[in-house]
């Protein structure tokens, strides 16, 4: 394969601004190892970019960062000579199909899944109603808008809804972000003002006790499946992001039979949403194997603790191979 010119997207304006650094951290050492010219760029600060690459990992801002930057720096002269942008941004603005929508609109080919795919996947009722079509199983919810919620209606329908333990999350968000886990109704007040503060649409999702698995995908193939055993309660965003704060087992310790129904689901959920190249299917399982698809991540993290690496050395696949894999799949 020729050496290219890659832009690679980091940062953003999303509350995982943080987390896109450290994916990026890990992917450009090896996009320089497979001998690319990499361009760093931090859409949310537009035109003006940092003079040296250390400012663009730095936790401090280099800038004002915006939402309305992210036209800035696709539309600059950037760009001009950039064969593909590797998209190491998460969470809305870098998932949502927004960074992508722009770059198709300068004929630019980017990472992971298109446009449509990646907008349906952030939108965790939108994805849970393809799942239903599709036959893939999912935990039972319910939706609130912030413009017409009432905290009693909401928490009488709750009460109705859900007998035990129940999660309330942002409809587009990732990382856990704004997710707090319920056991009654009483304690849903506090949770919608968490999630509503992150979205204009909340979700209440029977909470499935069990197994925290997660199945990753790369060339339309299914990667070993992954058990995580969080040091919380809850696999939230500490443990996800804090080294010692989970066990990750892969190949999952579960029968091989619910290991290949899972590999199985989580195909047929990530191709109903039209998502393509890589990503990552989240799921609870119950007690009895039975799997629960939650959301399919299209561009999931790539930091030293994430899950899609890990997976894919189970399988013999370097990271650098995953990296490679992915530039000459979106190339096509």
């Amino acid at each position: 394969m020729k050496k290219l010119r890659i832009a690679l997207l980091l940062g953003g304006t999303s509350p995982e601004r943080e987390v896109s650094k450290a994916t990026a951290s890990s992917i450009y050492p090896v996009l320089l190892a497979l001998g690319h010219e990499v361009l760093l760029v931090d859409p949310a600060y537009g035109k003006e970019q940092p003079e040296n690459n250390a400012a663009f990992f730095a936790p401090e801002n280099y800038r004002a960062i915006s939402n309305r930057n992210y036209v800035e720096a696709v539309n600059s002269s950037m760009f001009d000579k950039v064969d593909l942008a590797f998209l190491a941004l998460h969470g809305r603005w870098g998932e949502d199909g927004t960074i992508q929508s722009l770059l198709e609109l300068r004929g630019i080919k980017y990472t992971g899944s298109k446009v449509l795919s990646s907008s349906i996947s952030m939108d965790k009722q939108m994805s849970k109603i393809l799942f239903r079509h599709y036959n893939v199983n999912t935990p039972e919810w319910v939706s609130f808008e912030k413009n017409s919620f009432v905290p009693s209606s909401a928490a009488e329908i709750i009460k109705n809804k859900f007998k035990s333990a129940f999660v309330i999350k942002p409809n587009d968000q990732g990382s856990t972000v704004g997710l707090t886990i319920c056991n009654s109704s009483s304690e849903a007040g506090p949770a919608f003002d968490l999630a509503f503060s992150y979205s204009d649409k909340v979700l209440a999702e029977e909470f499935i006790p069990g197994h925290e698995i997660t199945v990753g995908i790369l060339e339309d193939k299914a990667l070993p499946v992954l058990e995580i055993k969080p040091k919380h309660n809850l696999y939230d965003y500490e443990c996800k992001y804090t080294s010692g704060m989970s066990e990750y087992i892969v190949p999952a310790d579960i029968p091989s039979e619910a290991a290949a129904e899972l590999q199985k689901e989580a195909l047929v959920a990530f191709t109903s949403l039209g998502c393509s190249i890589y990503g990552r299917l989240d799921f609870r399982v119950n007690f009895n194997y039975k799997p629960f698809c939650l959301e399919v991540n299209t561009l999931p993290g790539m930091t030293s603790t994430s899950l899609v690496p890990k997976m894919a050395k189970a399988a013999g696949i370097s990271f650098e191979d995953i990296v490679d894999r992915i530039i000459r799949l979106s190339m096509k």
